[in-house]
């Protein structure tokens, strides 16, 4: 990690002094999102403003860890923390600003999509975690919800890993043992509650990378327990129609992410590598998935509906679902925020991008 970057993002100096902060973005229960304008140049920025007196211990600790994360991190497919102004009563994080929405959201509305598209998606997403892991860093929480596009521009847009309220430090020789992470999108060891490493994020690059080929995801049922008995065997198919006219390389590719031995998962740069990944466009890929649109559709509106609905019913099944042993901590919510661990701000607090 570049220590020196992360000691630069810090000041003792008053926010307003180089930022005109005005309408909200988001609210959370002890932090607020704004829109900041640089007074120095004009450039728009978020700011997240945090309630120091409102953290709990473990809040802070949690905020802490993001906070060094983050500021040692410069890469192009990550959102950027610029500065952080620690005043007496607030904390103040300048985020770079995402004006092009979330990754499926922007898919939904495009008229014709490819795999040509759905190939340069996952590049800019493996370049995002590749880096991660090469500085030590498991995201825990990768989620489409968490990949957000720098602007509207269909010819400059960039591709950017968010949010890393669960990030973690893991070196070679470390493992994590706290349950974490989003329903579907979990790898299988930590459902089994075994200790894991950067594997688990190459394994939701997998889900996402399914997504993104044929409209919905490998694992899903209304039952999280069943959902998750899915995950674990890593039972998953290629069903017709939706996989008819998506190249046999594409799928061998996914079976090299969706492995349920974390040993033989591919690496980030062993995707990159891939035959399929590394050929770059092809004339055949730029015909139209057909029947990707439609199943897109459909499962992003079921995505967003279940994100708007707060229940306590994952603790339970995900209880059953683990070797408990291991577990640190389970708080529950499934949906949006649906994240086994430290309980978090609501998404819409800590979102970085802005709604059209």
């Amino acid at each position: 990690m570049r220590m020196e970057r992360l000691k630069s993002v810090f000041t003792k100096d008053s926010c307003q002094k180089y930022y005109n902060l005005t309408r909200i973005l988001g609210k959370g229960s002890f932090a607020t999102v704004k829109l900041a304008v640089r007074k120095s140049d004009g450039t728009k920025w978020a700011v997240k403003v945090i309630e120091k007196m409102a953290l709990s211990q473990e809040d802070e600790e949690a905020l802490k860890n993001e906070v060094q994360i983050l500021g040692a991190m410069n890469h192009p497919n990550i959102v950027r923390l610029n500065q952080v102004f620690d005043c007496q009563n607030c904390l103040y994080m300048v985020m770079e600003l995402c004006t092009g929405g979330e990754l499926f959201d922007r898919i939904v509305m495009k008229d014709h999509y490819t795999e040509n598209e759905a190939r340069d998606c996952i590049i800019q997403m493996t370049k995002a975690i590749m880096y991660c892991h090469q500085n030590g860093i498991v995201h825990r929480d990768l989620k489409p919800e968490n990949l957000l596009y720098s602007d509207f521009d269909e010819g400059t847009a960039v591709l950017k890993l968010a949010d890393f309220g669960l990030a973690k430090l893991c070196t070679e020789n470390t493992m994590l043992n706290t349950a974490c992470g989003t329903p579907g999108y979990v790898a299988p060891e930590i459902l089994e509650g075994r200790p894991y490493g950067k594997e688990v994020d190459m394994w939701s690059v997998g889900v996402i990378a399914y997504i993104l080929l044929c409209g919905f995801p490998p694992f899903y049922d209304e039952n999280n327990s069943a959902m998750f008995k899915a995950i674990k065997l890593g039972k998953y198919d290629f069903p017709s129609p939706f996989w008819d006219d998506v190249d046999c390389e594409a799928k061998d590719m996914i079976g090299c992410l969706l492995v349920t031995d974390a040993a033989k998962r591919y690496s980030a740069e062993q995707l990159l590598q891939h035959p399929w990944v590394a050929q770059g466009h092809t004339e055949a890929g730029e015909h139209n998935l057909n029947h990707f649109k439609n199943a897109m559709k459909a499962y992003n509106a079921r995505r967003k509906f279940k994100a708007t609905i707060m229940t306590v019913q994952l603790m339970g099944t995900l209880g059953r679902a683990m070797k408990t042993s291991t577990v640190e901590k389970a708080a529950a919510a499934e949906g949006d925020d649906s994240r086994w661990c430290t309980p978090r701000l609501p998404k819409n607090g800590w979102v970085y991008q802005v709604g059209t």
